[in-house]
């Protein structure tokens, strides 16, 4: 490091005097600034770019290159590559020289040396916004999470029904922050209670209110429709208007009979139920235990079940079923008690 003597330091200090004159001042050259010029990837000049070695003169190039057009258009005259660890990150671009003189070799051994010294600088200002870019990112789908949690988890039971002579139990446990899936009770006349299972596909706040959406409708027409054919049917078609592209919803929902057990379901997608009794396998209750009541003019079947007694009711998203041991192997098919 270069000491400065502390008189020359005084001398750097002190304020210039400004003899009056009456001579024009010449005012600053402007700056001319050449458009921007876009480099597809595969644009072969980039190739040429990063294996080059240092200034490169642009009129002498002979390549098929849009790239290349382009900034012969925009006047650049002296194109510096700035490589870093084998990759193109940049171009410093020059124009003719205000003398028109053409770029001697000192000035092309400066740009060089600019060029290596400016090149690892760049990269690592890009990196550092490329981490930025990340952090906001990360950090907005943070908060899409947590909104979505918390548009999930107002729709979903605050507590369960009471029915006499059943114990009714559920459990949600999304894989992730947030999961499609939901599941309801709802009230309907002569005492019977509605049984909602579904998913929406996709994650974050589109799929929540989506669920939301469903969790709604259902509620308002399961009490006045009740049979599981017309209120699915109404469901969907109030939904299928106003779902975003790319997305949907698998549905259970079975009416059942507290006082008889008898239990009518409509199913919609890869949602599944399963009863077991004492000591006894467990049976899918459609193919094994339901009978075929109707098939919809859309596809969808209607199923009537008597659940045995005693037993275990189980209806469960498709996540079960769809679930995987850490070799990726599908185990949720294979249940046993």
């Amino acid at each position: 490091m270069t000491t400065i003597p502390s008189n020359l330091r005084r001398v750097l200090r002190r304020e210039p005097r400004v003899r009056p004159t009456t001579e024009p001042v010449a005012a600053p050259p402007e700056r001319v600034e050449a458009p921007p010029v876009e480099i597809a990837p595969n644009d072969p000049l980039v190739a040429y770019f990063s294996g080059a070695t240092g200034a490169v003169d642009i009129g002498a190039l002979q390549l098929d290159s849009p790239a290349l057009e382009g900034l012969r258009e925009a006047g650049i005259k002296l194109v510096v590559p700035l490589v870093s660890q084998g990759e193109l990150i940049g171009l410093l671009n020059l124009g003719p020289r205000r003398s028109e003189q053409e770029y001697s070799a000192d000035d092309r051994k400066l740009l060089n040396d600019l060029a290596g010294h400016a090149a690892p600088a760049v990269r690592v200002a890009q990196l550092v916004r490329e981490q930025e870019a990340e952090v906001r990112q990360r950090e907005r789908i943070e908060q899409e999470l947590r909104v979505a949690q918390l548009i999930q988890q107002q729709f979903l039971p605050q507590e369960l029904p009471d029915l006499p002579g059943w114990q009714v139990g559920a459990y949600y446990g999304p894989a992730r922050e947030v999961g499609g899936d939901f599941y309801d009770f709802i009230k309907l006349p002569d005492g019977q209670i509605g049984i909602v299972v579904g998913d929406v596909t996709d994650k974050g706040v589109p799929a929540a209110l989506v669920m939301a959406t469903t969790h709604s409708i259902l509620r308002a027409e399961a009490p006045r429709l009740v049979a599981p054919s017309e209120v699915l049917t109404r469901v969907n078609n109030l939904l299928v208007e106003e779902m975003p592209a790319h997305m949907f919803v698998t549905c259970l929902y079975a009416v059942l009979d507290p006082a008889t057990g008898r239990e009518r379901r409509r199913l919609s997608g890869e949602v599944s139920a399963l009863a077991a009794s004492p000591g006894e396998r467990p049976l899918l209750v459609m193919a094994q235990l339901g009978s075929l009541r109707a098939v919809a003019p859309d596809g969808r079947q209607v199923w009537v079940v008597s659940l045995p007694s005693p037993a275990i009711y189980l209806a469960v998203g498709k996540g079960v079923l769809v679930a995987v041991d850490p070799q990726g192997k599908v185990t949720g098919y294979r249940l046993s008690t």
